[in-house]
């Protein structure tokens, strides 16, 4: 912990990504506020680069645990703009880095705390320069499988000399929703109000982590008859209204109960307003599934196996993940053609339905296809 005495002024924030990187380090976010309650927080983050993708600020916006930001594109190799950016840093004078970077290789690690330094940074906290701060630790599964421990927990333990981060405190993941913002979700809901909630969202920016519309369509349509009761409502970005319309045809084939498509409609911080409102959330390893868990929302999670096992998984103890694990697992592709997605694809919407089932018993019993 920082000598109180000698708290600093100017604190910097290093993180790239867009909604999901965003929010699962939110316990280091909230860790970094606690610690420096004083100092004025910037975070330094990239330019989102993905249409999909949504910024840092509009997420962490009304939160106060972050005051500002310096953006950048990543990968650029222009010597203006990295001048301009060691500019702009140099002109703020920052005390402290706090390096909440993903695995990017230590050599990667080092040039940035290189650069960090030219900008005249001395204390620089959490940087991975070891392979055991770059890499999730393997820890044991549920049931003795390969299993790791999650991106935050890893961010956590990169920080740990600021304290304790209360993982499991749900208070360590809140985005302070406003007012403004519940009220948005209400007026959206309106036409539901009453009526006990499911949510989805069937995006994703990864094509393997993609379970496509038809396993999607023959999901709502066992979802609206065994939750007779139940309103749905579908969440996603602009470019989402049409597929998620799509899909939306299973709910109304057997469902006489409103369904919600609100794609577009939504900021990330509104999305997850409307999430508090669900009893359950269905969706893909996605931001969405993130902004679920963060407002405590249980979960079913579709997971492709392009990633190891537990680290983006969402967290929370009531939350339930479906991943296959097959023999070219961990393949970290971002587009799958040889392979077919063979490990999501795998994946039956009778194994959804049972995980559905533990977490909200449905009215009519479950029977096979």
């Amino acid at each position: 912990m920082p000598n109180r005495t000698h708290m600093p002024e100017r604190v910097l924030i290093y993180r790239l990504g867009s909604l999901g990187d965003t929010l699962v380090a939110l316990p280091a976010f909230h860790l970094v506020a606690r610690t420096f309650p004083q100092a004025d927080r910037r975070m330094l983050t990239n330019i989102p680069i993905n249409a999909k993708a949504a910024s840092a600020a509009s997420i962490l916006e009304h939160t106060g645990l972050v005051h500002g930001y310096f953006r950048y594109v990543v990968g650029m190799r222009s010597p203006r703009a990295l001048f301009f950016l060691w500019w702009q840093l140099i002109r703020w004078r920052p005390q402290v880095l706090i390096y909440m970077g993903a695995r990017r290789g230590i050599a990667s690690a080092k040039r940035d705390v290189a650069f960090f330094r030219l900008c005249g940074i001395r204390r620089i906290i959490g940087a991975p320069l070891t392979e055991d701060r770059q890499a999730p630790r393997l820890i044991p599964g549920p049931s003795g499988e390969r299993f790791f421990e999650s991106e935050a927990s890893r961010i956590a333990r990169n920080l740990s000399e600021l304290g304790e981060p209360h993982l499991e405190d749900p208070a360590t993941w809140s985005l302070h929703l406003t007012p403004a913002e519940h009220a948005r979700a209400a007026e959206l809901l309106a036409p539901i109000a009453g009526r006990p909630l499911l949510a989805a969202s069937i995006g994703t920016k990864f094509q393997p982590n993609n379970w496509e519309p038809q396993h999607w369509t023959a999901l709502l349509a066992r979802l609206g008859t065994l939750y007779p009761n139940h309103a749905l409502v579908l969440t996603g970005t602009p470019g989402e209204f049409a597929t998620t319309e799509q899909v939306a045809v299973g709910w109304r084939s057997t469902s006489p109960n409103p369904i919600l498509n609100l794609c577009g409609q939504l900021t990330p911080r509104e999305t997850a307003a409307v999430f508090g409102h669900a009893q359950l959330f269905l969706g893909h390893d996605s931001g969405p599934m993130h902004l679920a868990a963060s407002v405590q929302t249980p979960c079913v999670a579709i997971f492709s196996a392009m990633n190891p096992p537990g680290v983006w998984y969402p967290f929370g103890r009531r939350n339930r993940v479906l991943y296959h694990r097959v023999d070219c697992a961990e393949c970290g592709l971002e587009v799958c053609t040889v392979q077919r997605k063979k490990c999501i694809l795998s994946i039956t919407v009778d194994e959804v339905l049972s995980e559905v089932a533990s977490l909200l018993p449905p009215i009519l019993p479950i029977l096979g296809d």
